[in-house]
C-alpha cells in the first residue's frame, strides 16, 4: 500500500504516558507496515501499537493526541506536524481498505493473532533474560558488575571517593545490610536516584547525600533500591532491557559483548527505578529503627502520596550515621 511504503521509515519524538497516573516520558515513535514503535532515546522498545487499532483522540488539535483504542487510557502526545499526518493518512488508508473489503470479523481474527504474536515476541526476551541471570555464578556477577561500573564512568563520572566518605559508605551499608556484601558508591552526575549492579553494589546519585539534612532521606533510597533487587534479579532487568543478543550472548559465551555494557551502563543511570510499596519500605525503615518521615517529605512534601511511611514512622528513630561521618558523606564529591 502507497501511503504505508511512504512511511514506514518515518521517525519523531513524541511523549508517552501508559496511564493517567503514569509519569510522562519522552520517546522515539517510528511508523512500521502494521504498528508503531514507542521506544526510550537509548533504542529499548517500550511498546507496540496496532495501527489499525489507534485513534485520534483530538481531531484538529496540536499537540495531536493518539491512543492504541477508543476506551484506553494509554496516550501518545506528538507535536511533530509530518508525523501526525504521516499516521493520519496511514489511518485512513487502512480504514477505507477496512470499509471496502468488510474486515470487520477478519480484523478481529488478525487482533487475536496479533495479540497472541505480540506476546510471544515479549514473554520468549523475558524468559530467557531471567533464565540466563539465573545461570550466572557469584564470581561472574561480580566480573559483570565490575564492568559495568568502569562504563559509568563514561556516562556519569568516576565514582566519588574521599578517606571520610569511604568510612561512612561502609558504616551506612553495616547499618542497613548487616548480614549482607553491599557496596556503595556515590556517582558525581547524571544518576538521578539509585542504581543496582548486578554484583550487589548499589550507585548512589550525589544530590541524594548532598541535598538533604539528614542521612534518612539516603537510607529511605537504599532501602527502595534493595527491595526491587529483592523482588526483580537486577542482572535479568538489565538483559531484559537490552537487546536480545545479550542474553544469548551470556547464555553461550559466558561474557558480555562491549556494546552491550555500553547500553547497559546507559540505561542504568538514566532509567527510573521501579515503584516499591510503600508497605513494605516501612516494614524495613521500621525493622532498622529508621525515620521514615523525611524520605517520604523527599519524595512528596505535602506527605499525601506518602501517607503509609509518614503515619507509620517508629516514634524513637535510632541515629542512621553520626554527625561526624554524615558530614563527610555529603562532601564526598566535594574534596
Amino acid at each position: 500500500m502507497t501511503v504505508l511504503k511512504e512511511y514506514q521509515r518515518l521517525e519523531a519524538e513524541a511523549v508517552w504516558r501508559a496511564s493517567p497516573e503514569a509519569q510522562r516520558r519522552d520517546v522515539i515513535v517510528s511508523i512500521g507496515k502494521a504498528t508503531i514503535t514507542i521506544g526510550a532515546p537509548n533504542g529499548t522498545a517500550l511498546t507496540h501499537w496496532s495501527l489499525p487499532a489507534m485513534v485520534r483522540l483530538n481531531p484538529g488539535e496540536l499537540p495531536a493526541i493518539f491512543g492504541p483504542e477508543a476506551a484506553a487510557t494509554e496516550t501518545l502526545e506528538m507535536a511533530d506536524p509530518e508525523m501526525v499526518d504521516g499516521i493520519e493518512r496511514v489511518l485512513a488508508a487502512i480504514g477505507g481498505r477496512k470499509a471496502a473489503r468488510s474486515w470487520a470479523g477478519r480484523a478481529t481474527r488478525l487482533a487475536v493473532l496479533a495479540a497472541a504474536v505480540i506476546g510471544l515476541v515479549y514473554w520468549l526476551p523475558g524468559a530467557v533474560s531471567a533464565y540466563t541471570a539465573s545461570l550466572v555464578p557469584p564470581e561472574m556477577r561480580s566480573e559483570i558488575g565490575a564492568d559495568l561500573l568502569a562504563e559509568t564512568e563514561r556516562v556519569a563520572g568516576a565514582p566519588c571517593s574521599t578517606p571520610g566518605g569511604e568510612r561512612a559508605l561502609a558504616q551506612l551499608s553495616a547499618a542497613l545490610f548487616p548480614d549482607l556484601d553491599m557496596r556503595l558508591k556515590v556517582l558525581p552526575t547524571t544518576l538521578a536516584e539509585t542504581a543496582h549492579l548486578p554484583d550487589g553494589t548499589i550507585l548512589i546519585s550525589h544530590t541524594l547525600v548532598e541535598d538533604f539534612e539528614t542521612p534518612d532521606v539516603v537510607a529511605g533510597f537504599l532501602l527502595a533500591e534493595h527491595l526491587r533487587a529483592s523482588s526483580h534479579d537486577p542482572l535479568a532487568r538489565l538483559l531484559e532491557a537490552s537487546p536480545f543478543r545479550a542474553s544469548l550472548a551470556l547464555l553461550s559465551t559466558g561474557h558480555l559483548r562491549k556494546t552491550d555494557l555500553e547500553r547497559m551502563a546507559e540505561g542504568l543511570v538514566v532509567r527510573p527505578g521501579a515503584a516499591v510499596r510503600q508497605d513494605d519500605l516501612l516494614d524495613a525503615m521500621n525493622a532498622r529503627g529508621i525515620d521514615a518521615k523525611p524520605y517520604a517529605l523527599a519524595q512528596d512534601i505535602s506527605g499525601q502520596a506518602t501517607a503509609t511511611l509518614v503515619s507509620g514512622a517508629v516514634d524513637a528513630p535510632l541515629p542512621v550515621l553520626d554527625d561526624t561521618d554524615w558530614i563527610a558523606l555529603q562532601s564526598i564529591c566535594s574534596e
